[in-house]
């Protein structure tokens, strides 16, 4: 135990942006600097929440609606937020996380059109005071992160949200800038239409300066000019 709650950074975006690779990309980056590092994702991160996740992406819970699938995603998040993410954060380590509370938010809330007051309590119940300090929002135009996940997946069938067709995934994009334009203290969009080392390196500077200004940390990872 540190005695100091570590930092959460989450990454947010649509299907394509790339945000499982640089989710990886910043694990290795802060690593690289010393910092204790535990990489997740959701749905999932925990045992009972990747159970969860076999039956959101699969479809099977699709006609429940969005509501159904608010509330599934919600017990997902419970198990990992319990049994992970909180744990780490209170030793002090450095949590990065490949989705968390904005998907829900746009998927299921200002796409899904499930109502607000549903999704804040059901926020408020699973996370509690367990929110991120960062969250970059990697944003491409749907025609591009659909052909960057298609090329990805080839000869996988596509989940629940990548079968969607286009549209759906303007809206999801738009959603995405709602959420950031709302709070701009704690997300940051990240343009991930350039090549994996552009966005790293953005991504690298924008983490390295929330950890900084949160915790103090400039001589151990690096104040950015």
């Amino acid at each position: 135990m540190t005695g100091r709650r570590g930092c959460f950074i989450t990454l947010e975006g649509g299907e394509g942006t790339g945000k499982s690779t640089q989710a990886r990309r910043l694990a290795a980056h802060l690593r690289g600097r010393g910092l204790d590092v535990v990489e997740t994702r959701e749905p999932g991160g925990s045992p009972g929440a990747e159970a969860v996740r076999r039956v959101l992406l699969s479809g099977v819970a699709e006609p429940l609606g969005p509501k159904g699938e608010a509330l599934l995603f919600a017990a997902a998040r419970a198990d990992h937020v319990d049994h992970l993410i909180a744990p780490a954060l209170r030793a002090g380590k450095t949590v990065i996380c490949d989705r968390f509370i904005d998907s829900t938010r746009v998927y299921q809330g200002l796409v899904g059109r499930v109502e607000r007051e549903l999704l804040d309590a059901l926020e408020q119940l699973v996370a509690g005071e367990t929110r991120p300090d960062l969250t970059l929002v990697l944003d491409v135009p749907p025609e591009i992160g659909l052909a960057r996940a298609a090329a990805r997946d080839e000869g996988r069938p596509a989940d629940r949200f990548e079968r969607q067709g286009e549209e759906y995934h303007r809206a999801v994009r738009e959603a995405y800038l709602s959420v950031a334009r709302a709070e701009p203290d704690r997300c940051a969009v990240v343009d991930a239409a350039p090549g994996p080392d552009e966005v790293a390196a953005q991504i690298a500077a924008l983490a390295d300066a929330c950890l900084a200004r949160c915790h103090g940390l400039a001589e151990t990872v690096g104040a950015v000019p």
